[in-house]
C-alpha cells in the first residue's frame, strides 16, 4: 500500500518516516525544504519525491504538517487525490475548524497520539525517557473517521498503529470528541496547569528554598497525589491536604472554569490554533 508522507523532513515528519521504514507500506516522502530533506535521509536514507509523484497511485497520504498549513495543503492536493483515498490529520484542529479541502469521495481519518503515559510498565531505561512516544514507549492513540467508507477506519487505525508504534491502547473516538481532548483537556487545562506549578515552584525558590529541594518535593508529590487522584493507586488525603484543596482551588480557579469545554469555547481555542 503506498501512503504519500507530506511534510516528511519536519520534526513529526521524521518520526513517522522511521516507524513507517520497514512497514509493509511503501512510502513516497515529500519535503520542502532542504534541511528536512537532509534530516529524512540521514533518518532513513530515503530521496523526497516531488508532490505530483507521491500522489500518484497513492492510497493514503499523511499531512505531517502544522496546522496553519492544513488549509493550504490540502486545497493543494485535493484535485490530484484518486476518488477513495485516505487523508490522514494527526491533529483535530484543523479538520474540527473545517480546514480541510471539500471532496465527498475521499476519506478523511483524523488521528493523534496520546503519548507514553506518567503511570507505566516500562523497565528498559530508553522507554522510560521516551517521554514523547513513538520510539520506545507504549503509547495509547486515539482516531476518528470524519469522512468516508467504515472500513477506512481499520486501513487508517493500522497507518496509526504504525507510525505511532509500539502501541499501548487505540481509542475511537468522533472528531469533536478530539477537539475537548485537544485542545481542550491536555492543553488548555492540562498544560496551562503544569505551568501554573512551575511557576508556583520558582515562587518557592525566589521565596528561599533551594531549587533543587522544591523540585524534587514538587515532582515527588506530583507522583504520589496524581496516584490517588487518577486512582492509579488506593489511598486517601489527610484531613490537612483536603482543607488546602478545599482552599486552594476556589483561590487558584473561576467558578466557572470548566466553561472551557462549551462548544463556543473549545471553537475559538481550536480558530487560534489555526
Amino acid at each position: 500500500m503506498k501512503i504519500a508522507l507530506i511534510g516528511a523532513g519536519g520534526k513529526m515528519g521524521v518520526r513517522l518516516a522511521r516507524n513507517l521504514n520497514g512497514s509493509r507500506f511503501s512510502v513516497a516522502p515529500v519535503e520542502v525544504s532542504t534541511g528536512g530533506q537532509e534530516r529524512l535521509r540521514e533518518a532513513t536514507g530515503w530521496a523526497c519525491v516531488p508532490i505530483s509523484e507521491a500522489l500518484a497511485g497513492a492510497e493514503a497520504v499523511v499531512l505531517a504538517v502544522p496546522d496553519t498549513a492544513i488549509r493550504a495543503v490540502s486545497h493543494q492536493i485535493v484535485d490530484q487525490l484518486a476518488s477513495g483515498t485516505i487523508v490522514i490529520a494527526l491533529d483535530a484542529a484543523a479538520p474540527f475548524a473545517g480546514h480541510l479541502a471539500p471532496r465527498t469521495d475521499v476519506t478523511y481519518f483524523v488521528t493523534h497520539p496520546c503519548h507514553p503515559p506518567i503511570f507505566n510498565d516500562e523497565t528498559a531505561m530508553d522507554a522510560k525517557r521516551d517521554f514523547f512516544g513513538g520510539v520506545a514507549a507504549r503509547q495509547a492513540i486515539v482516531s476518528a473517521l470524519m469522512q468516508g467508507p467504515e472500513e477506512h477506519f481499520a486501513v487508517g487505525e493500522e497507518i496509526a498503529k504504525t507510525i505511532f508504534q509500539p502501541i499501548l491502547r487505540s481509542h475511537r473516538v468522533s472528531v469533536e470528541g478530539m477537539a475537548l481532548l485537544e485542545p481542550g483537556l491536555s492543553e488548555t487545562v492540562c498544560a496551562t496547569l503544569l505551568v501554573v506549578m512551575k511557576e508556583a515552584m520558582e515562587e518557592v525558590v525566589r521565596r528561599g528554598v533551594s531549587r533543587e529541594a522544591a523540585r524534587d518535593f514538587l515532582l515527588g508529590h506530583m507522583n504520589v497525589l496524581g496516584s490517588v487522584i487518577m486512582e492509579e493507586a488506593q489511598g486517601q488525603f489527610s484531613d490537612a491536604c483536603n482543607k488546602a484543596i478545599a482552599f486552594g482551588k476556589p483561590r487558584l480557579m473561576r467558578d466557572d472554569w470548566i466553561g472551557v469545554f462549551e462548544p463556543e469555547e473549545i471553537a475559538e481555542s481550536v480558530r487560534r490554533i489555526t
